[in-house]
């Protein structure tokens, strides 16, 4: 398959099949390949218009997009994005990656994924409310609890979720849970707002403890974040709760290195002052008491060239995030465990240079099982939300710790038994069992429901 003018669903779609080919699945099994071209077609695209009005009275007018990918496994599950780079190409390869990530979590959900080209970061908070209700209008005859179920995404928050909520029980006259990241005293769940950004540490927590036989743990390791976003402020509060010690946040605008670690209340105020959409430079420069000279800020440049010597890495800020060249400066730097808490957070040329390096011991994590956190615990709120209860945190949490280990056993344990190379010295690859695990679960399925014969 060869889409030019979708270089990103291009990119995820040759990760996948590139992975699978590498390995002995369709030796041992050639049934599989028939399933490669169609499950890579999506089974609906929905694109329709968003017309909604400024403040100012004055007509404005947005693309609004649902990718409807694969339902083999359950209701289509994936985010909302709203941000001036939706494209189609973005949204099939999120909703392509979805499909497999769900199938990782265990949990009875299909793939999609959706969104705008709206900016939400320049609009007051009634221009968001009325785009929301807009967007809703169109999206709301294509949804449903058994059917298509949305959640948040970059651009879309508690605040946004809210109001595509409300809009959707108006406009169908029904209260389920057809949203996901919903306000916990409306449905929502405990945990949701952490899981991304924990689950991605708890992944890691297995990746050491495998390679080191248990002798090691994230404690006094120096780890490197990107993004200063939900998912990187909860992975930074989680390393720190574990011992380890946070070098590094950024922003679309620069990054802060941190000589002796970035503490929770620095991450706290971080996280605040996001919600106004302020930049790094000025939320250190307003909290001055909070960052000391300690925290250097370096403008227009991502963390990892910048960081010295670190032992993890965790690109949780958006896709494409390490380049080759980056990812040589991390392994240079002694940087031995790569986890992608965002979406294809690393290029084809930063993956090679991972891999490359598995008989040196660097083990790297794609994004499809790393970060499945977050829609595992929207699956989990789903549940909630049928049986009409609230689980506590300790529950989800629990929940959560569960699926990221079982991810982590069923990735290492396929690439192990699909390896070309059973009698290799280096760590298991990692990209190619997640890929081929979650794969083997969705073809299964469409194998069952007759959509592959």
């Amino acid at each position: 398959m060869v889409l030019p003018h979708e270089p990103e669903f291009q990119q995820a779609y040759d990760e996948l099949v590139s992975a699978i080919q590498d390995s002995t699945l369709f030796e041992e099994q050639p049934k599989y390949k028939k399933v490669i071209p169609v499950v890579s077609v999506p089974e609906r695209i929905i694109q329709f218009r968003v017309v909604w009005e400024n403040d100012k009275g004055e007509a404005q007018v947005n693309n609004g997009y649902r990718v409807q990918f694969n339902s083999a496994l359950g209701p289509y599950k994936g985010g909302l994005r709203f941000h001036p780079s939706v494209n189609l190409s973005i949204l099939k390869f999120l909703g392509f990656e979805q499909i497999f990530k769900n199938a990782l979590t265990g949990l009875s959900m299909g793939g999609g994924k959706g969104g705008s080209d709206f900016n939400p970061k320049d609009k007051s908070d009634a221009e968001i409310r009325r785009f929301c209700v807009s967007f809703m209008r169109a999206l709301a005859r294509y949804i449903g609890q058994d059917t298509d179920v949305p959640a948040g995404d970059i651009g879309v928050g508690g605040r946004e979720v809210g109001y595509l909520f409300g809009a959707y029980k108006q406009m169908q006259n029904n209260w389920s849970g057809v949203l996901t990241g919903k306000g916990i005293n409306w449905g929502g769940s405990l945990i949701r707002p952490e899981a991304t950004g924990y689950g991605t540490v708890y992944y890691v927590e297995k990746m050491i403890e495998k390679a080191t036989k248990g002798k090691e743990t994230f404690k006094g390791k120096k780890v490197t974040i990107s993004g200063s976003g939900n998912v990187a402020q909860y992975a930074a509060l989680k390393v720190n709760e574990l011992g380890g010690i946070v070098v590094s946040l950024s922003d679309s605008k620069g990054s802060i290195i941190s000589k002796k670690g970035i503490t929770n209340e620095q991450v706290e105020a971080i996280a605040k002052a996001k919600l106004q959409f302020k930049s790094l430079e000025q939320i250190i420069k307003d909290e001055a008491r909070i960052f000391d000279d300690s925290i250097e800020y370096i403008a227009g440049v991502r963390p990892w060239t910048k960081v010295g010597q670190v032992d993890v890495a965790l690109p949780c800020a958006t896709q494409n995030e390490v380049s080759g060249e980056e990812a040589k400066a991390l392994v240079d730097a002694g940087c031995k465990f790569i986890a992608e808490g965002s979406n294809m957070g690393s290029t084809k040329e930063a993956i090679e240079v991972f891999e490359s390096n598995r008989s040196n011991d660097v083990w790297y994590a794609p994004g499809k099982a790393a970060n499945c956190g977050g829609v595992a615990v929207s699956g989990l709120e789903m549940a909630q939300n049928s049986q009409r209860v609230t689980w506590s945190n300790e529950e989800v949490d629990s929940k959560l710790k569960d699926i990221m280990y079982t991810c982590f056993e069923n990735c290492y344990d396929t690439a192990v038994k699909y390896s070309t190379d059973k009698n290799s010295q280096g760590l298991p690859s990692l990209l190619k069992g997640a890929n081929i695990a979650g794969f083997i679960k969705v073809a299964d399925a469409m194998f069952d429901q007759g959509e592959v014969f």
